[in-house]
């Protein structure tokens, strides 16, 4: 990496190092007491910027088994008090409900052969009242795009992210979209047959899709077992406006009871076991989130500068990396 001289590479070892190794809550005192380097000494590099993103990307080429997918997913920080800066109301998965605090946008690898996840980077969530949150959210993908891409060209995103704003944006940044649709989603057939001829527009679609009795001649049968029925085609989606591969799950429990879920990718020549697959795998980036609240302190940072937070919330994450790599 440029621009690193050799104080800066001492600290951030011996940084990532503590941040495995301290027990209980990780903040500046305790780095201090256990760290090579004064308390002061911490608080000042943590403001100087360090490029994790880099960093990690080179960490994970090097380490990884080569086959990947991107995963973005946002997580929310519990921080009390009024004065931190992007401090407000996010939506907190374990609690169900939103909560006063921090968010991050966090971009991971996913190791798809070696089933985990691998972080890049966390952005702290900076929403005014001119942007949107999906708006927010899309920036940090095409901001970071080139050096997405030399990791994967798919990203996977949980199914809040089925937005036409967001999807439009993803293909802009010459990515692919791999992600989930409502039960109820709108979908159209697309027409198969051949043109009758007749003046005016020719036929586009054939139908609008019953997600829960979906028509033979259009969807392929990709797999079929005890639990699950498999099937996939092309169709025309209403809110995405695009054309979009879609693989019709429907799973049978014991009971006898079924349920459908819709994937998708924007990629229509994608294997639907490659969606499955890669959609599936996107939870490995909650294992990131949950490990880094209760071992490397990812919750405990008490600065209220922006720059010392991105960096307490980087070297939390990225020191599971070094840990997976060492483990594995």
């Amino acid at each position: 990496m440029p621009n690193i001289n050799k104080w800066r590479k001492e600290f951030v070892t011996e940084t990532l190092i503590l941040f495995l190794c301290i027990k209980g809550r990780i903040n500046f005192l305790q780095l201090g007491r256990f760290g090579l380097y004064k308390e002061q000494r911490c608080r000042q590099q943590f403001e100087k910027p360090f490029d994790f993103l880099t960093f990690n990307k080179e960490f994970i080429l090097a380490h990884g088994s080569g086959k990947y997918v991107i995963a973005f997913d946002p997580s929310y920080i519990s921080k009390s008090g009024k004065h931190t800066p992007g401090i407000g109301y996010f939506w907190s998965g374990c609690a169900s409900r939103a909560k006063w605090g921090l968010e991050i946008g966090g971009l991971a690898a996913i190791d798809i052969d070696n089933h985990t996840a691998f972080h890049l980077e966390a952005i702290q969530t900076m929403v005014n009242k001119e942007q949107s949150l999906s708006d927010w959210y899309a920036d940090i993908i095409t901001e970071r795009k080139t050096q997405l891409l030399e990791v994967s060209s798919y990203l996977v995103a949980d199914a809040w992210f089925a937005k036409c704003t967001f999807v439009d944006r993803v293909i802009n940044a010459e990515m692919h979209l791999i992600n989930r649709l409502r039960d109820d989603a709108n979908l159209r057939y697309l027409h198969q047959g051949e043109p009758t001829g007749k003046r005016g527009r020719p036929k586009k679609y054939d139908g609008k899709v019953d997600n829960n009795n979906i028509d033979s001649k259009h969807f392929e049968l990709v797999s079929k077992d005890d639990q699950t029925i498999i099937n996939s085609a092309i169709v025309y989606s209403i809110s995405l406006k695009r054309c979009i591969k879609v693989v019709h799950v429907l799973y049978c429990n014991k009971k006898g009871n079924q349920t459908c879920k819709l994937y998708f990718s924007t990629d229509i020549n994608l294997n639907a076991s490659d969606i499955l697959k890669f959609y599936q795998s996107r939870f490995q980036i909650e294992f990131l989130y949950r490990d880094g609240k209760q071992h490397t302190g990812l919750n405990d940072c008490q600065a209220r500068s922006e720059k010392k937070l991105d960096f307490h919330f980087n070297a939390s994450l990225t020191a599971i990396n070094i840990a997976k790599a060492h483990i594995g």
